[in-house]
């Protein structure tokens, strides 16, 4: 036998990590409900108050509230005045937790890890036979999440920083062109792009029905319905209308054939039309991409986008960390000869492709 040697301080540091990557799951479910409550809103709007006060104003009973609001100044979330026993949110507690119109706000994002943990039966039978589960078949937490977790960074960037960046988009939108919305899910950045450019024509395109419903309520919402239209279809199977832009907000590494969907956009495009590709950003070899937002991909790719592209064919499985290098072979191989790195942000690359 072998001996093995514990160093007593590394055993020590580990396990508190391990903790406190326990106790962020612990927390999790207190966000969602700190959200769902209106716990946070009602900090965000009154500043400090008692366990009591803040049961009153959201109509929660005050023994919950009150252990909630611990467990929240104990993970830093809240801040606690002992001298009066009031609790309330700094104004970046606040973006982070209260404003669902920032850029920030996250509390929606525990739907993905809560999902995950219903799906856990069918990510063991996947593990075990290789085989693929579908997007529609993950409890429905995980659409809703993911949506309502991109749409406000997306909201914040899109128009204002990541269209701009491409040669001449803007121009074309404004004078009106078609843009096809690939893997549109919710509808989110489809119906950004109408409010944005009147003259131009929006076609989302989702080969999961419900979101498909979703994004057309949401388009009906935002009173673009004219010039916003949604479709189920696959990402190889849309029309080719002859599209000034076709985007792809981190749905490529989803697709059980990226390069078959990316042959097909290149073919719907005008001779002048643009390729935009949103994807998570990563670095191009493992040893380079461990870290805390790279460890999320990883998770979310073996749960969600892995299991997806295996169940949609499986021809080649990107993950959510492709990295640019493989990603500019991919477009490459599709037929799109210009390829370039327009924009970057912690989580996403932003990439300009033409024939």
């Amino acid at each position: 036998m072998t001996t093995t040697t514990v160093d007593e301080t590394a055993l020590q540091a580990f396990v508190l990590k391990a903790v406190d990557d326990l106790a962020a799951g612990y927390l999790g479910v207190m966000v969602s409900l700190g959200s769902r409550l209106g716990l946070y809103r009602a900090l965000a709007e009154s500043g400090p108050l008692t366990s009591a006060e803040l049961a009153a104003r959201t109509d929660c009973a005050e023994r919950y509230v009150r252990d909630w609001l611990a467990s929240q100044a104990a993970g830093g979330y809240v801040v606690y005045h002992a001298e009066n026993a009031t609790f309330e949110l700094t104004p970046e507690q606040a973006l982070v937790l209260a404003d669902e119109s920032s850029a920030v706000y996250l509390p929606p994002a525990w739907n993905v890890p809560a999902a995950m943990w219903s799906d856990e039966a069918k990510a063991l039978h996947s593990f075990r036979t290789g085989e693929g589960v579908a997007w529609g078949d993950h409890d429905p937490r995980l659409a809703h999440g993911t949506a309502a977790f991109y749409r406000n960074g997306y909201r914040a960037s899109l128009t204002s920083q990541w269209l701009p960046a491409l040669e001449g988009v803007v121009d074309a939108l404004e004078s009106g062109i078609a843009v096809a919305d690939v893997g549109a899910g919710h509808g989110h950045t489809t119906v950004l792009m109408a409010e944005a450019f009147p003259n131009s024509r929006f076609h989302g395109y989702d080969n999961h029905a419900p979101s498909v419903s979703e994004a057309r309520r949401n388009a009906r919402e935002a009173g673009v319905q004219d010039r916003a239209v949604f479709s189920h279809v696959r990402a190889d199977e849309y029309e080719p209308l002859g599209f000034g832009l076709i985007c792809f907000f981190d749905s490529l590494h989803d697709m059980g054939d990226p390069v078959g969907v990316l042959r097909h956009a290149a073919e719907a495009l005008t001779p002048e039309g643009t390729l935009l590709l949103v994807e998570p950003n990563a670095a191009d070899r493992l040893e380079d991409n461990l870290s805390v937002v790279a460890q999320t991909y990883y998770a979310a790719s073996s749960m969600i986008c892995t299991a997806h592209s295996l169940y949609d064919g499986g021809q080649l499985v990107l993950g959510a960390q492709a990295g640019r290098l493989r990603l500019a072979d991919v477009l490459h191989e599709a037929g799109f000869s210009r390829v370039r790195v327009v924009a970057e942000t912690p989580f996403n690359l932003i990439i300009e492709a033409r024939r």
